[in-house]
Order: structure tokens, then C-alpha cells, then sequence
């Protein structure tokens, strides 16, 4: 799926590297950012990043007719500490004007895509979220530290995505200080949060990690959080029902 993903990259890469020989980049975003780390640390552990997405390769559609503004406030009434906001176009019929839409609310985002280039931080810099996410299986070890630092420089935060064990040694050498453990299989889609049990085991101090992928109830958040991740991502659970808000309330805690 990754390499799916990477070929479906190509189109956007080109659009801003002909912007750039144009020197038409778009201009950093000069207003303030929620600090993502922080409105995560501050709802830890169990804090909940709240997604929204629109599909998916393995749901398919999810809800197209919920509005991004009408989800952010649902999510933003109902506990999550921060958004998640899929902007690939191909497989999640996501949109950079999402990030816009969905800032009304003041919770930090993270753009959820599959950055690939330097100019797609860029472009990150130009809208309003607060963090990005960086998959280690799509980038070598040299293009994974180039994008973590001009990241920095760029004053967002990176969420650094593994799988196991070798990706999260090279997500550590390469510098990230936020862990994502995906519990999904890329070659099945299907998900273990076997995956996220093993892992916990490896957190350092002083890193904060999310558990992504298969947290479907309130009794996941508080396993995952006894385990020591700080937070926790969930979509897919989330957007699939009529009222994203009731169900982001039942896995805040806020419901009861």
C-alpha cells in the first residue's frame, strides 16, 4: 500500500516544484500555532487525537455528506486534544483546504499524508497546522532526518510514524520526538494492537507516543494509556457513525 501511496504523490510533488521554479511557493503562515506536544501532554495519558477522513483503502467512502467544520466541532465539544486531518487526495479524498476549515475551532491539527519532498513541508508551513507526520517506511534514513529538520525549522512538529521494531530505531536515530505505533497491517489493512503491547516496551523517557490504528472502544484508551502511550488516533471508529461527536465522547470518557 505505501508504494501505492508514494506513486499517488508524484502529481502534487510536480505542482510544487513548478510553483517553485515560478517562485510561486506559498508563504509560510505568520499567525500562531496550538503547540501540538503540549494540548497532547496536557490530556495525558488517554488524550485522543480525533480524525477526520473521508475514505479510506480499506472502508472505502466514510460519511462524505459531515462537513469538516461540523466534525471539528463535534470533536472539539466531546474531548479530542487535538484533530487529525487527512489532505491525500487519491485514497482518502482529503484537501488542504481541510486544514483551513477545520482551524475554527483553535485545537492543534496534524496533517495526515504521505510526504515524500521537502516542498511538501513547505506547503505545510502555509496552512495552519501544528504538526505533520512522517512515515519512516517511505523515506531513507538521510530523507527522513533532512524532513525532520526543516520540519523544526519551519517551527512545526513531526509525528513519526513505525510499524515495528527497525522502523522505530531509525525514527529514534533520525532524531523524532513523537512516536506513532500503527497497529495496522499494510499488506492486509487488517489491525493488532499486538503491535502496540510490543512496542510500549521500547518507549524512552521524554518522547511522547501515540498509539494509531484498531482503538474502537474506551477500554482501548485506558489499556493504551497504562501502557505508556500518551495518546491515542482513532478515524475510522470515529467517522463511520451518524454522530462523531457521541462517539469521540465515549472514548474521551466524556459520555459518562
Amino acid at each position: 500500500m505505501l508504494e501505492k501511496f508514494r506513486a499517488a504523490q508524484a502529481l502534487a510533488i510536480k505542482r510544487l516544484k513548478e510553483l517553485e521554479a515560478a517562485e510561486k511557493l506559498p508563504l509560510p503562515y505568520a499567525g500562531p500555532r496550538p503547540p501540538f506536544s503540549d494540548a497532547l501532554l496536557a490530556a495525558a495519558p488517554g488524550a485522543v487525537i480525533a480524525e477526520y477522513k473521508r475514505a479510506s483503502p480499506s472502508k472505502g467512502d466514510i460519511n462524505l455528506g459531515l462537513a469538516p467544520e461540523a466534525v471539528a466541532a463535534m470533536y472539539a465539544t466531546s474531548g479530542a486534544a487535538a484533530i487529525s486531518v487527512l489532505t491525500e487526495e487519491t485514497y482518502f479524498k482529503g484537501s488542504l483546504y481541510y486544514l483551513e476549515a477545520i482551524s475554527g475551532v483553535g485545537l492543534p491539527m496534524l496533517r495526515k499524508d504521505f510526504l515524500l519532498h521537502p516542498l511538501q513541508v513547505v506547503e505545510t508551513a502555509a496552512t495552519k497546522a501544528s504538526a505533520l507526520l512522517l512515515i519512516v517506511r517511505m523515506l531513507t534514513d538521510d530523507e527522513l532526518a533532512e524532513m525532520l529538520r526543516l520540519t523544526y525549522d519551519a517551527g512545526l512538529e513531526a509525528v513519526v510514524e513505525v510499524f515495528g521494531e527497525d522502523d522505530l530505531r531509525r525514527a529514534e536515530s533520525a532524531g523524532a520526538r513523537i512516536i506513532q505505533v500503527n497497529s495496522r497491517d499494510l499488506d492486509t489493512l487488517t489491525t493488532d494492537l499486538g503491535v502496540a503491547r510490543r512496542l510500549a516496551a521500547h518507549k524512552r523517557p521524554g518522547r511522547i507516543w501515540i498509539a494509531a490504528s484498531g482503538i474502537a472502544a474506551r477500554s482501548d484508551v485506558l489499556e493504551m494509556a497504562s501502557l505508556g502511550y500518551d495518546a491515542v488516533l482513532v478515524g475510522t471508529s470515529l467517522m463511520d457513525g451518524a454522530d462523531p461527536g457521541a462517539a469521540l465522547a465515549r472514548l474521551t470518557g466524556k459520555a459518562d
